[in-house]
């Protein structure tokens, strides 16, 4: 099968939940586009509405339509949704707990070419910092549709991370989203992965090259974290390695971390951006030079396999 953005998928599903939903209103900052909320636009245009280059007033006008009883899907790349509008959403939408679900895409480093600038890689720090707000990050097209569907029956702002770049498909077309659980995909021994995003795929793609059978987990969600799984895992395995494209302050792995702090159980090694900025790039060659494909990964488990 061809590979899918989440990004493409998530259009997709908006495009059905929008004519089905009276109550869902779509607003986007002139990238409809790129995030691919023309879909909802072509499908039910009187229910979507561009706001402009202008992410922090397009938060707001998303705070005062929840006010009105709309579930209001805002979207943007990452790094201006999370990033330049974060007072309006810390403020406006998660102080009142209004039911907002900020979708943002061009997420990490293989947006690619457009280099820094655009790379969020502190995104999920941001949002998962800031209180009643859930935090999810998909790894192929039908765990994006089920997380869609999902966030418009979860009362309260959500934020989802998508993807510019096609990624192969992981789970089955059966597949039902859980909040707050993670999903064992390959259940082994000595080393647990835990892995959200594209990283998934990667942390898959590196099954031949690992020296022993790690147990391969996607974490969909990171707020709120399955911490009933990560103390099994930490009970079980010699070190969970956690594996995100993002910076390794804040995101996944400081989730993984706080989680099992108290508990003392094995050592947990984090995997992603290492407190820096991304560079212009392909996406591939990107996440080799930061570490992250699937050779990095299965280098790093190895030493502990």
């Amino acid at each position: 099968m061809a590979k899918v953005a989440t990004r493409e998928a998530y259009g997709k599903t908006l495009a059905k939940l929008i004519v089905e939903k009276d109550n869902v209103i779509v607003l986007d900052a002139d990238l409809t586009k790129s995030t691919k909320t023309i879909d909802a636009k072509n499908a039910r245009a009187d229910h979507h509405f561009n706001m402009g280059i202008a992410e922090g007033n397009m938060m707001s006008v998303a705070a005062g339509l929840a006010a009105s009883n709309k579930v209001v899907y805002a979207s943007s790349f990452a790094m201006f949704a999370a990033g330049r509008a974060f007072e309006q959403i810390r403020n406006s939408i998660c102080y009142p707990n209004l039911n907002v679900k900020v979708c943002a895409t061009h997420a990490g480093l293989t947006v690619g070419e457009d280099g820094a600038s655009h790379q969020s890689v502190e995104d999920i720090a941001l949002m998962r910092a800031i209180p009643n707000m859930k935090v999810f990050q998909p790894c192929d097209d039908i765990e994006t549709a089920a997380i869609i569907n999902a966030v418009y029956d979860i009362d309260g702002p959500c934020y989802v991370r998508l993807g510019r770049s096609g990624v192969e498909r992981v789970n089955y077309e059966d597949y039902t989203f859980e909040l707050g659980k993670g999903v064992i995909l390959n259940k082994g021994e000595k080393v647990a992965i835990v892995a959200t995003g594209m990283m998934v795929q990667e942390a898959l793609g590196a099954k031949d090259l690992y020296e022993g059978n790690p147990t391969i987990v996607n974490m969909p969600t990171i707020k709120p974290i399955d911490t009933d799984l990560l103390i099994d895992l930490a009970k079980t395995h010699d070190v969970i390695v956690t594996i995100e494209e993002h910076s390794i302050i804040g995101g996944l792995g400081g989730a993984v971390v706080e989680a099992l702090a108290e508990h003392n159980l094995c050592p947990v090694v984090c995997m992603g951006v290492n407190d820096t900025f991304g560079e212009s790039g392909k996406p591939a060659d990107l996440l080799k030079k930061y570490g992250l494909d699937s050779q990095a990964i299965a280098n790093k488990v190895n030493t502990y396999l």
